[in-house]
């Protein structure tokens, strides 16, 4: 998958409120699979299962995970997804900023099936985040053979 230097997020669009570290890890996560303010159970589940294994979640329980889930969401079918991002963006400190493209990576191709607006996602977010293009690489290619199995 190749990366482009393509931003499309920004639209100046923002949420009223600022979101913690934690919220903005969640929210970009949540953007990657549920970019239309709906997600199923299993994505639900998915999301939930793989913000538990980071240490930034060590003291929430999924029940807390899943509240901020649903606050997220609402948010985003209230405010829209650019608004969403932005304040993910704007809120989400340097050193969780490869982790949150990591998370979002591994929620896209967790289908095996990579669509080409979740590239073009994919694409506009480690540009957003100010991520290495290199870098970006390498976290695709892991989360490929990750989810290869």
């Amino acid at each position: 998958m190749g990366l482009s230097d393509k931003n499309v997020l920004d639209s100046g669009n923002h949420v009223k409120d600022s979101l913690s570290p934690a919220e903005a890890v969640a929210a970009i996560t949540l953007a990657a699979i549920a970019p239309d303010g709906y997600m199923n159970e299993e994505e639900a589940g998915s999301i939930c299962g793989i913000l538990l294994r980071m240490k930034l979640f060590h003291s929430y329980t999924s029940e807390t995970i899943m509240e901020m889930v649903e606050k997220l969401l609402n948010l985003l079918r209230e405010e829209g997804i650019d608004a969403l991002f932005n304040a993910a963006q704007s809120s989400l400190p340097e050193n969780l900023r490869e982790s949150a493209f990591a998370l979002a990576t591994d929620m896209v191709l967790v289908g095996g099936v990579v669509t080409r607006e979740e590239q073009g996602f994919l694409n506009d977010l480690y540009y957003s985040l100010g991520i290495d293009s290199d870098v970006a690489n390498q976290i695709v290619q892991v989360m490929l053979i990750k989810n290869r199995g």
